[in-house]
């Protein structure tokens, strides 16, 4: 066990200072626990569930017979940089998804049309190797229950640096506050950031956390703020757009 401030390891810096498992080896007991990973859309409370983190054992990249295997607790920035380094395409997103590849893998991370199953093969479980096609997955959503020890993917040659600089363009808007990335998911035909916009909370703040003045379906962290004013404004802006469009937004922050 290990006691981890999550006011300071979080990307939104809320939370509070918790024992969680490091997880070293793939074992049954493990699937009590809710993983982590870089806590990067993660909203925690004072009260959450049991918590653990896969420990550096599971942080590798290599190659075999065409494939491209990782540990789930790998960081994008290490795969992005295996990429461009052994000329791989498929990673250039990694540039702009932080965090550790199993939480992407599960909440289907992307940007745009791009997304980490548009690429994927397998990923490794308690259950073993289990084939994306037998995954049910959408936009920022997949039914994987388990926790996710590694993924696989097909090494294609030819890392896309045009690609990679779309990337690098395509997010210039957001704040560099502490949050936990986009805070919404875009309903379809819609976009969240416009229609929080629309309902007068872009810059909206409760205590010191607010709607960023940059981008509305960002929620930041304007300095030591609080679970209760985060969760006030996560309802708030639920409660708003349903008023006002009668559309119901799903959270991609997860709360623990």
């Amino acid at each position: 066990m290990k006691l981890l401030d999550f006011s300071k390891y979080s990307s939104i810096k809320i939370g509070p200072t918790v024992k969680i498992k490091i997880i070293d080896k793939i074992k049954k007991e493990n699937e009590s626990y809710t993983i982590i990973g870089g806590a990067n859309n993660l909203l925690v409370s004072p009260n959450p569930p049991k918590l653990a983190k896969l420990s550096k054992s599971f942080d590798y990249i290599y190659q075999k017979d065409n494939l491209l295997y990782i540990g789930g607790a790998t960081p994008s920035g290490k795969i992005l940089s295996y990429a461009k380094k052994n000329d791989i395409a498929h990673f250039e997103i990694m540039q702009k998804l932080p965090g550790l590849l199993g939480g992407m893998v599960k909440m289907n991370a992307g940007l745009k049309e791009y997304e980490i199953f548009n690429y994927l093969l397998y990923i490794k479980t308690i259950n073993n190797y289990i084939e994306k096609d037998n995954i049910k997955f959408s936009y920022r959503y997949t039914n994987i229950k388990n926790i996710i020890y590694e993924a696989v993917f097909k090494v294609e040659k030819g890392f896309n640096y045009k690609l990679f600089r779309y990337f690098e363009n395509l997010r210039v808007n957001q704040p560099n506050l502490p949050s936990a990335g986009s805070c919404f998911k875009n309903p379809k035909g819609y976009y969240a950031g416009e229609m929080i916009e629309n309902c007068g909370l872009k810059g909206y703040q409760k205590g010191n956390a607010a709607f960023s003045e940059q981008h509305a379906n960002f929620l930041v962290n304007l300095g030591n703020a609080k679970f209760q004013d985060a969760l006030y404004l996560i309802e708030l802006a639920e409660n708003k757009v349903f008023e006002k469009f009668k559309i119901k937004l799903e959270k991609e922050i997860v709360i623990l």
